[in-house]
């Protein structure tokens, strides 16, 4: 029972965030631009609670797996100063983009304070395994990596790069031990479970924000490569559809991450954040890919397509993508067994 409501709790609070962080792109967006948000929801269905402030009424609504942001004139031919299709084609463009842009801004803060809380590693080794080249060498724990083959090595992603790039030949590793610079001579091996070259030393980590914050954006942009990847190859059809997962596969995630410790739901939170991001600038109608199209189309003609066209366009799209949803979740079902 307790781990049930844990997951509950823990499932709609992603959802929520996530959702949140992507309206909230093109709420700030809008407002910056001038432009008039008649509502900003979170969530989808029937309504929880509302309020209004200015000219915007908030609302929360009872699924949390969905949400919007209505603007004066993207729908309609609404005329006025803060209408949407009034307003230039770079901000039209920015106000759509904005949200994707603040999943990958979530993803990094959570990647950040995940790597903070565990602290950053560093090029002081922590432990030398036994039997591997850096023992065979003379490596000892609390050498600090300097030098690899005359090239300064200041993080330990470099250190990583430099023995993968080593195509196992012989590396002269500079190494501060104690404020005495050492010499050593080490030959990488190839790890059997991953296939990268390694030499068997972990490293100690420590608290940097700046470092954190630096892994976080880098962890991002990593799994973005990761998703486009993926998606390419789902595409062209080098990888399996069977791997994709709806919200009920994702809670069968989060359940599993709570058990594990919020970092690990912290964790999926960001790589759910992201996929959020890369998903919704795909050129598919209805998603902000699919309206940056026309956005783009317009800038290459020279004047908008009729916007109930574009209208119509979209509403296809979405059915599209409530019948995808269903289907997925239907596999979900079928896969975790829960009925």
């Amino acid at each position: 029972m307790a781990s049930t409501v844990i997951t509950a709790v823990a499932s709609v609070i992603i959802f929520t965030l996530m959702v949140f962080s992507h309206e909230f792109g093109h709420f700030i967006a809008a407002k910056k631009a001038g432009v008039m948000v008649e509502e900003f929801s979170i969530g989808m269905g029937p309504k929880v609670t509302s309020w209004k402030r200015k000219e915007t009424k908030y609302s929360l609504r009872i699924f949390p797996i969905g949400g919007y942001v209505k603007m004066l004139g993207e729908e309609d031919k609404a005329e006025g100063e803060g209408s949407f299709h009034k307003k230039s084609l770079g901000r039209r463009m920015s106000i759509i983009l904005a949200g994707p842009i603040m999943n990958i801004i979530l993803a990094i803060l959570l990647f950040s304070i995940i790597f903070f809380v565990i602290g950053t590693p560093t090029t002081v080794i922590n432990t030398v395994m036994e039997g591997y080249p850096a023992d065979a060498s003379g490596i000892q724990p609390g050498d600090r990596v300097e030098y690899i083959d005359g090239e300064r090595v200041e993080s330990w992603e470099r250190l990583q790069y430099l023995v993968s790039a080593s195509k196992g030949e012989q590396m002269e590793v500079s190494v501060n031990r104690m404020g005495q610079r050492i010499m050593l001579n080490v030959f990488p091996v190839t790890d059997p479970d991953t296939g990268q070259r390694i030499i068997g030393i972990t490293p100690t980590s420590q608290k940097d924000p700046l470092g954190s914050l630096r892994l976080g954006v880098t962890r991002s942009f990593e799994v973005i490569g990761l998703m486009v990847t993926y998606l390419g190859q789902l595409v062209t059809g080098r990888a399996s559809a069977e791997d994709v997962v709806g919200a009920v596969g994702v809670i069968q995630l989060v359940n599993q991450a709570a058990k594990t410790g919020i970092l690990n739901v912290m964790f999926l939170a960001a790589f759910l954040s992201l996929n959020l991001g890369v998903i919704n600038l795909l050129p598919i109608p209805a998603l902000d890919g699919g309206k940056m199209v026309f956005l783009l189309v317009e800038g290459v003609r020279g004047k908008p397509i009729d916007i109930e066209k574009e209208g119509f366009i979209h509403f296809i799209g979405f059915v599209f993508l409530i019948l995808l949803i269903i289907v997925i979740t239907w596999k979900d079902i079928s896969r975790f067994n829960l009925f």
